[in-house]
């Protein structure tokens, strides 16, 4: 026996199955069937798993979270912690997320995240599917530089490769690829521990650059942008997918769904942040808990959920349904799961999963409640059971 039939409430891209079938071939870890009770043909003699007061749905995605192994929110700690202690440590944070129902998520810059997706995959521990950027890039001086080290042990230590002009920033991306990455994540701007507007960061010819050689490799690229001219700048160096994006205009919107850009806003670390640091870092988180979200909505951007959790206290991995939850206040609960469903898969590039269909790799969490109605349902309490890869786990036990 190795096919299992689950049986209930489904949510699917196209929408929702009040009864509906989902077929799974456990030793292929594919979806062998799924529909309606009346378009599905039940097989015989197999494990049904009738699903009561309950939903059916894809597995979740983040698609921008690290793996940092640190509880503190510091950047003097996430560089000076050995990789080997981070990978220890993010072991017990991979069994969190995929008991919370997440099956896939993109670690967009970390110290052991290449080696954590490498360990998942060999099945020496168990978790998501991790798309890992490796390092991410950024300019000396810039993001991930403690700038009270000497530069090169800030570089020895960094969870980034520092580069300065289109050569560096090409020969950066291969040290990535080198690494393992599936994915290239470049700071365009700073953060708000560096000036209330994040001031931009590598050039539009930097970037470029760095879009090029990604590209040419296969992979994707991902921009943090804070502030129009960041913003501005990584639309015309051809980024796949722009984190964060504070400071959307009508025009750099309407450019960004010109190009199909996926948008990330990465809401749940400005609905965290503390006010009080500077006026206006506060006025900026504001628009863009505001007038930004109304920007992508009014533009149909291509909103894909991430949360930027780190693993701390403060951003527990296993509490990253929070990011689904700020989602759909702004977008309401169907779209909200799309964004942390087919979207991100979408944007992460990866056609075989975030849908319930035949041939798609079985991914799939059930939940108890009515997602569509009450997002609260993706709370990690309400998860009955998690599906990866063909694989039932029991996320009560």
């Amino acid at each position: 026996m190795n096919k299992l039939v689950l049986r209930g409430r489904m949510l699917t891209q196209e929408g929702l199955i009040q009864s509906g079938l989902l077929v799974i071939d456990q030793e292929k870890g594919l979806i062998e069937d799924a529909g309606g009770k009346d378009a599905v043909e039940l097989p015989k003699d197999e494990r049904v798993l009738d699903i009561e007061n309950g939903t059916i749905l894809p597995g979740l995605m983040d698609a921008h979270m690290h793996f940092f192994g640190s509880a503190s929110q510091s950047l003097t700690e996430w560089v000076i912690i050995p990789e080997t202690l981070v990978a220890l440590r993010s072991v017990s944070d991979m069994k969190k997320l995929l008991m919370a129902g997440f099956t896939t998520v993109r670690d967009l810059g970390s110290k052991a995240g290449v080696h954590i997706a490498r360990a998942e995959r060999e099945g020496a521990i168990e978790g998501p599917s991790v798309i890992a950027a490796s390092k991410s890039l950024s300019q000396t001086g810039g993001n991930d530089d403690p700038l009270m080290l000497p530069l090169k042990i800030a570089q020895e230590l960094s969870y980034s490769y520092y580069c300065d002009g289109p050569w560096e920033c090409r020969k950066a991306v291969r040290m990535c690829v080198r690494d393992g990455a599936e994915v290239i994540k470049v700071y365009a701007s700073g953060t708000f521990a560096q000036g209330a507007k994040g001031r931009v960061q590598l050039t539009t010819e930097e970037i470029s650059a760095i879009t090029d050689e990604a590209h040419r490799a296969g992979l994707k690229v991902t921009a943090h942008a804070y502030g129009e001219d960041a913003l501005e700048n990584v639309i015309e160096a051809g980024v796949d997918s722009i984190e964060h994006g504070i400071a959307l205009t009508d025009e750099i919107a309407a450019r960004i769904k010109k190009k199909g850009i996926y948008y990330i806003p990465t809401l749940s670390a400005f609905f965290a942040a503390k006010p009080g640091s500077s006026s206006e870092r506060d006025m900026m988180i504001r628009r863009h808990l505001s007038a930004d979200m109304e920007l992508a909505k009014k533009y149909d951007l291509k909103i894909a959920c991430g949360s930027d959790f780190t693993g701390s206290q403060s951003e527990p991995h296993g509490e990253n349904y929070l990011e689904i939850s700020h989602l759909s206040s702004y977008l309401g609960e169907m779209r909200a799961i799309s964004a942390a469903t087919s979207v991100a898969a979408e944007c992460m590039g990866l056609a075989d999963r975030g849908v319930l269909r035949k041939g798609c790799r079985a991914d799939v969490v059930i939940v108890k409640g009515n997602p569509d109605a009450n997002i609260e349902a993706l709370n990690p309490k309400n998860v009955l059971y998690v599906i990866k890869s063909g694989k039932l786990y029991d996320a009560r036990s």
